[in-house]
């Protein structure tokens, strides 16, 4: 197995934290163990060195995306760590989050068994002498056995025991699932074009109409700071899935907090997204405005809803998919109301950014049953 292919998977799969270094090698799980200065088929870009990333410095860069380029390099130093490079640094991270399949930089080499150990390996004791191995060409053999050989993009073809079924299935309920959604997209632009029509708007105005937002479904979230999800952040959170502190976001916006912002689920394989509208003042909300509402992230607070054109949660939270995202080492008394309310409690680290992307995909899983269930 490929150090930095198996990289790769843990990113994407969410499982950094289950690679632990033992003393001078990384342990993958209960799967694979690698030397830590192993080098990975990673090349870099720089003219001056030209040499290939070890699988210590990859681990290092992966596990501190979140941090500045600055920081980073000096906590590699004080590691003693060698650094990817400020030209590496997006392209590699891109790689190893899947959002590019391969990349130009990446130059295969070939791993000695000595250099890969399968923890899963199940080696028969000898009897006779209790070493637990009856020799090293034994092991070697035994290594060889249980390697899957590198080739090309179609090299999972030939692996033993593998079903497909469940493949094509899961690819079957995925292009399912698109149609529905082109669907309900399409009956929300019918909708659109018939309220338009309907107040005798036409031509020219009928098209200004439906391109600031008619008939888009709208997301609330709170005007409170207080809050983690604010106008501030909304869009990186839903549509990168990355979690920006809103104070962090204040410092980079130039001009000040938006009205409206149009957010879409980037990171799906649909060709078909639906684009929501996002508002944190529901009084500015006309009658008609209102049938648009589908989710709202809940700070916690009763006074939140004052003035909501609902007599009570039970009915809020039946005619609106609720979300109320805290970071996961608070405690649970803040969160002690919302728990007698019908919404989705959403749990993000305060540093591990790298497991923001499954927060956002929990949000727009269960927006996109709660968008199903109105529609049917």
């Amino acid at each position: 197995m490929d150090p930095l292919t198996l990289l790769r998977d843990y990113t994407i799969g969410n499982l950094l934290d289950k690679i632990v270094r033992v003393k001078d090698e990384f342990r993958f799980g209960a799967d694979y163990s690698f030397p830590a200065a192993v080098e990975t088929a990673y090349r870099s870009k720089n003219v001056q060195q030209t040499r290939r990333y070890s699988l210590e410095t990859l681990v290092h860069f992966i596990t501190n995306q979140h941090l500045k380029h600055t920081e980073y390099i000096q906590d590699a130093r004080a590691r003693r760590i060698p650094a990817v490079t400020l030209p590496d640094r997006k392209p590699l991270l891109d790689y190893l989050t899947g959002k590019v399949q391969s990349s130009d930089s990446i130059v295969p080499v070939d791993f000695h068994s000595s250099q890969v150990t399968n923890l899963d390996l199940n080696v028969k004791q000898d009897a006779s002498d209790g070493t637990g191995l009856e020799s090293v060409d034994n092991l070697t053999e035994l290594i060889r056995v249980r390697e899957r050989p590198i080739k090309d993009r179609e090299a999972m073809l030939v692996s033993k025991k593998r079903d497909f079924y469940s493949a094509l299935t899961a690819a079957t309920k995925r292009d399912e699932e698109r149609q529905r959604t082109e669907a309900l997209q399409r009956k929300d632009n019918i909708v659109a074009k018939n309220r338009i029509e309907s107040r005798g708007f036409g031509g020219e105005e009928a098209t200004k109409m439906r391109k600031i937002g008619e008939g888009v479904p709208i997301i609330l979230v709170p005007s409170a700071l207080s809050t983690l999800i604010t106008m501030y952040n909304v869009k990186e959170f839903l549509e990168d899935g990355v979690f920006i502190p809103t104070e962090e976001k204040m410092k980079q916006m130039k001009g000040g907090k938006p009205e409206c912002v149009t957010v879409q689920k980037k990171f799906s394989r649909d060709r078909v997204v639906t684009a929501y509208e996002v508002r944190d003042k529901p009084s500015s909300l006309k009658r008609d405005d209102w049938d648009r509402v589908v989710a709202v992230f809940v700070l916690g607070k009763d006074w939140q809803f004052k003035d909501w054109p609902f007599k009570d949660h039970l009915e809020i939270f039946n005619k609106v998919v609720g979300f109320y995202v805290r970071f996961e080492d608070a405690s649970l008394e803040s969160a002690k109301t919302v728990m007698q309310w019908n919404v989705k409690i959403i749990s993000i680290s305060k540093h591990k950014r790298h497991q923001d992307r499954a927060a956002a995909l929990e949000v727009w899983d269960k927006l996109e049953q709660f968008m199903r269930s109105r529609s049917s």
